[in-house]
């Protein structure tokens, strides 16, 4: 397990994060970029989610994660579950610790947006009447 190099992938919506484990001092790079440096103050706290759980592990390894499609927030959550299903690929006796604190980040999110209908706009909006 010690020079090890893991791989895994993440979903949500239509973003797709692809996280690699290797052997390191816990720095973690997102898009080439530092998880300091990366989107919005509540996207980071809900990407170092297993970061925290995974304790002091974290800090033994490197994590390179690449993440395109979907919003901030589809990103920030598949960036969570590449990570957190990379951790338990590491060390398998996180699974009960992640699944305990929260399903998501080992089960990715299946819902996904409603299609359009024929002769309508949107999913469910109606034609309007000018009359009556």
């Amino acid at each position: 397990m010690a020079n090890k190099v893991i791989h895994n992938s993440g979903t949500r919506k239509r973003a797709v994060a692809r996280a690699t484990l290797k052997p390191g001092k816990g720095k973690i790079v997102v898009n080439g970029q530092l998880l300091e440096n990366y989107s919005d103050e509540m996207s980071r706290l809900r990407i170092k989610e297993p970061l925290v759980l995974a304790g002091s592990i974290s800090g033994k390894v490197n994590l390179s994660i690449k993440v395109n499609g979907g919003g901030n927030n589809g990103q920030a959550d598949a960036i969570r579950l590449a990570i957190a299903r990379v951790f338990v690929d590491y060390d398998n006796k996180l699974k009960k610790v992640f699944d305990d604190y929260d399903r998501l980040l080992l089960v990715a999110d299946v819902r996904r947006k409603e299609a359009c209908k024929p002769n309508m706009s949107k999913a469910r909006a109606k034609r309007q009447k000018s009359y009556r």
